[in-house]
Parts: structure tokens; C-alpha cells; sequence
């Protein structure tokens, strides 16, 4: 290295490195409101036309499942294949739409050298 030139981090980079830094405490901002947001969803998972749903968070927390009584007299086992298709529903629902709110969050966020 010469003389003068120091290591190349001159003003340039420092601005660089400060906006990253200020994208990145509002990308954490977000991430907070959005697992606040995802708490306080209700997403529904549905099997055999609605007779059976399941609702669970945003967070895939299980909320509550609901079973129509016309389905009682079908028998045990097949009130439990509806039930893990309804929960199968829900969970991939939630976690779609969990991908997709990170997706806005982080969408545009760009660090220098990366």
C-alpha cells in the first residue's frame, strides 16, 4: 500500500455502510411488527368441503378445530384423515403467508458487497 491511500474506506463507503446499517434497524422494526401481526392472524385449513377446519396463526400455532356434527357417524378414523388434511391446509397457508410478508419485508434490501 502507498502512502496516503489509507484502506479504501473512505466517505463513500461510510455512507454505504450507514444507510445498511439504518435498512437493517428497519428491516428488525418490521420483523417485530410482522411477528405481531402473524400472532394475531387466524388462518383457516379446510377438509371435505368445510365440514372440518382448523385455524392456527400466522405463526402455525394452533388455534382451534371445528368438526360439523354430520360428520360424528362417520367414524373415528375418518374424522382423523379430515382433521390432518385441514391441519395440512392451514400449515401450508400459514407458512405461505408468513414467506410472503418476510418477502415485502426484506424485498428491497440491498448491502453493499453482498
Amino acid at each position: 500500500m502507498t502512502q496516503g491511500q489509507g484502506f479504501g474506506f473512505g466517505l463513500g463507503k461510510m455512507k454505504e455502510l450507514a444507510a445498511a446499517i439504518q435498512k437493517a434497524q428497519q428491516v428488525q422494526e418490521g420483523a417485530k411488527k410482522l411477528q405481531e401481526d402473524l400472532e394475531k392472524m387466524e388462518i383457516e385449513g379446510v377438509a371435505a368441503g368445510g365440514l372440518v377446519k382448523v385455524i392456527m396463526s400466522g405463526n402455525q400455532e394452533p388455534r382451534r378445530v371445528e368438526i360439523s356434527p354430520d360428520l360424528m357417524s362417520e367414524g373415528a378414523e375418518v374424522v382423523a384423515d379430515l382433521v390432518t388434511a385441514a391441519m395440512k391446509d392451514a400449515y401450508l397457508k400459514s407458512t405461505t403467508t408468513m414467506r410472503e410478508r418476510m418477502e415485502e419485508l426484506t424485498g428491497g434490501l440491498s448491502l453493499p458487497g453482498m
